[in-house]
């Protein structure tokens, strides 16, 4: 069997039995290419008599050519998996992969927003349907810190107003309920009103493009980098953006690690760790004494 039948083999069992998304499926695929693209140039291996001597080698050339330590951490982490599978079906004994670690990654914590930035960004008046869905979009990925991928992936049926939650599907297809803030819902509700204007009849998706179908995460990328060229904000404006905004408001108001953690969806707290090293302070500040957009008008009961 070659390389990249085996490849194919193990991408089909990640689409099947894990069912991973189409694109992380497309980064497993790019990552198994290029490490064995690499060990070919230098040395005569196949994945299945691959040692940890030319795989070492192969990562440090990576590195040498300027691919991040992040970057080899991934692809490492994609071949422990790969091999893995190689075992299990009894095809190889050794995971080459296993002993070797990439260059440590610099600690960068996340960028994020002011509540200013924020209100200037959101507190905008439109009755244009794409600009209110914008709206509603940037509002619900601020208010419940979703991933993009969550967001496209809602559904009507997943949205639930009246009890201000949220149903999303996160990484490794794992389910969890989200609660939404007033200003979101306040978004949501007029995005409902206008959704009928450019939803096909059968569209189930909570947010659709202007041809009326599930809209992509792409797309809500570059809408999101138009809304922050024009509101002035700092950098580029991206939804994990708003995600971090989220994540670091309320871990500095809260202090509950294990909280945030599952509002995140993080399936190891390490993950949600990095936001313990801003400083919380200036968070506190900025976060004042609540979310700036969860509460309702003083005396709105809806």
């Amino acid at each position: 069997m070659t390389d990249a039948e085996l490849e194919q083999r193990f991408l089909e069992h990640l689409r099947v039995e894990r069912q991973l998304s189409a694109e992380t499926l497309k980064n497993y695929r790019r990552d198994l290419s290029i490490v064995r693209q690499e060990f070919n140039r230098l040395d005569s291996h196949t994945w299945l008599n691959l040692n940890d001597k030319p795989l070492r080698r192969a990562i440090a050339e990576l590195h040498a050519d300027g691919l991040s330590g992040r970057t080899l951490q991934r692809m490492l982490s994609a071949l422990r998996s790969f091999y893995k599978y190689l075992n299990r079906e009894g095809l190889t004994t050794a995971n080459p992969a296993l002993d070797i670690k990439a260059p440590k990654v610099p600690r960068r914590l996340p960028k994020t927003l002011s509540a200013d930035s924020l209100d200037d960004l959101l507190d905008v008046e439109t009755d244009e349907p794409l600009e209110i869905r914008d709206l509603a979009m940037m509002e619900l990925l601020y208010s419940s810190g979703l991933r993009v991928s969550e967001l496209v992936g809602i559904d009507l049926s997943d949205l639930d107003l009246r009890d201000a939650q949220v149903r999303v599907v996160g990484k490794g297809r794992k389910e969890r309920q989200v609660p939404i803030g007033q200003k979101a819902r306040d978004a949501l509700k007029r995005w409902l009103a206008a959704r009928s204007t450019l939803a096909h009849p059968l569209e189930m998706a909570l947010f659709v493009g202007k041809l009326g179908k599930r809209l992509s995460a792409r797309a809500v990328e570059q809408r999101m980098k138009r809304w922050g060229e024009l509101a002035g904000v700092s950098g580029s404006l991206h939804p994990h953006k708003l995600r971090h905004s989220f994540a670091t408001e309320m871990l500095a108001h809260s202090g509950d690690l294990r909280a945030v953690q599952e509002l995140l969806g993080h399936a190891d707290i390490s993950t949600t760790q990095i936001y313990t090293h801003l400083d919380f302070n200036q968070l506190q500040q900025i976060y004042r004494s609540a979310h700036p957009r969860a509460r309702s008008k003083e005396g709105d009961n809806d």
